[in-house]
């Protein structure tokens, strides 16, 4: 078992591993949390662990390997996400962090500890609730920041070998919050009409919005899209392409990192004929007005702008529920639906079963009920 001893202010554990006796510092003055120390090795070397002490890891050194590889392994939209998020809770402490002036704060909501050893449930629990209440989070958005503080703690622990205290990842215990069931907007029939009508005096932009009603891509997914992505020889219509590539040394990837293929509907291919594209540099289908692949961000300022000159307020989001919540209402399998856009049956299933045809009435009916007819007439079962 663990001893406690005590050298100067400082306390200290002595115990023996395979026979031989150690002594480690505990990096700590006080009396209580020295014991509670002292405790978590016992624990450890009943499991026979090794090396039962937590290990002491400045926060800055592991964000700095952990965002190296999040680099290998995640999409550069999803690296510019969990940067955030990181960088909301720790601050710039590293070089991936810095922060442009637009993206810094305050600080003053950040989990100040100089180890991660030290960050414990309480300090993310109250990071994140701090958060919600002084920047209005939703459920959703609270429930993100867990999740990337939950990840980085898992990857300290499994594959660089941290020790936190008790061997558990301090924010599994942090509770979630409970997340509203999703609210999907999208056009109807009539809408889109009327959306499509008022972008008549700006082709591309008309285009690129039909793209996005008609066969469910993201932004950034359409904005990718190449010449040689645009196949008009396959199927009745042709199909669009989503995969991965490389254009002037740039590399893109789809979210899922899934390559998938949409075929053209009849509607689509007429906006498509009529549309004119640039043959630029990159050989991008949807250029820029400069020539060049369009940002996302700027896309959506430029289509805002243009919306607005006639109070509409619909965003490439809705143009893409537009399209699966369409297909629902039509009777589409949500397998379907969900190859097509790219997401998973169960995402799909959240989002738009609930705009499914009433296909299951009948089902629910048994009993006496079941002996009435839709006009409301009682059938004779040949009882008397």
């Amino acid at each position: 078992m663990a001893s406690l001893l005590k050298r100067g202010k400082t306390y200290y554990a002595q115990y023996c591993v395979g026979g031989k006796a150690k002594r480690v510092g505990l990096g700590t003055t006080s009396l209580q949390l020295a014991r509670e120390k002292v405790r978590q090795i016992e624990s450890s070397l009943l499991r026979q662990d090794d090396s039962p002490v937590p290990t002491r890891t400045r926060i800055p050194e592991i964000l700095e390997e952990y965002v190296e590889y999040m680099r290998q392994h995640k999409t550069r939209n999803s690296l510019k996400s969990d940067f955030h998020y990181l960088r909301e809770a720790f601050g710039p402490v590293c070089i991936a962090l810095k922060a442009s002036r637009a993206q810094q704060d305050s600080g003053k909501h950040r989990i100040e500890t100089a180890r991660l050893e030290d960050v414990t449930t309480a300090h993310v629990s109250q990071f994140i609730s701090t958060m919600v209440q002084t920047r209005g989070l939703g459920p959703k958005s609270a429930n993100r920041y867990r999740e990337v503080l939950h990840t980085l703690f898992a990857w300290a622990i499994d594959q660089r070998g941290i020790k936190m205290p008790g061997d558990r990842n301090p924010v599994t215990r942090v509770k979630r919050y409970r997340e509203r069931a999703p609210r999907i907007n999208f056009l109807t029939l009539e809408q889109i009409d009327s959306q499509l009508q008022a972008l008549e005096d700006t082709p591309l932009i008309q285009t690129l919005v039909a793209v996005y009603i008609y066969a469910g891509l993201r932004r950034e997914e359409a904005l990718w899209i190449t010449h040689t992505d645009m196949d008009f020889k396959s199927g009745p219509h042709g199909m669009i392409r989503v995969r991965a590539k490389t254009v002037n040394g740039e590399s893109w990837e789809p979210k899922t990192k899934v390559n998938r293929v949409v075929p053209i509907s009849s509607t689509l291919r007429g906006y498509l004929d009529s549309y004119q594209p640039r043959i630029v540099p990159g050989h991008w289908f949807f250029p820029s007005p400069e020539g060049k692949r369009w940002d996302c961000d700027n896309f959506s300022r430029d289509l805002r702008n243009t919306n607005q000159k006639k109070h509409i307020r619909f965003t490439c989001l809705d143009y893409r529920h537009t399209f699966g919540s369409q297909l629902a209402m039509k009777g589409e399998s949500l397998y379907k639906i969900s190859t097509l856009m790219g997401n998973s049956p169960e995402i799909c299933r959240r989002h738009y079963a609930c705009i499914t045809p009433e296909s299951t009435c009948e089902t629910v009916e048994f009993g006496t009920d079941q002996n009435v007819s839709k006009s409301g007439e009682k059938i004779q079962s040949g009882i008397q």
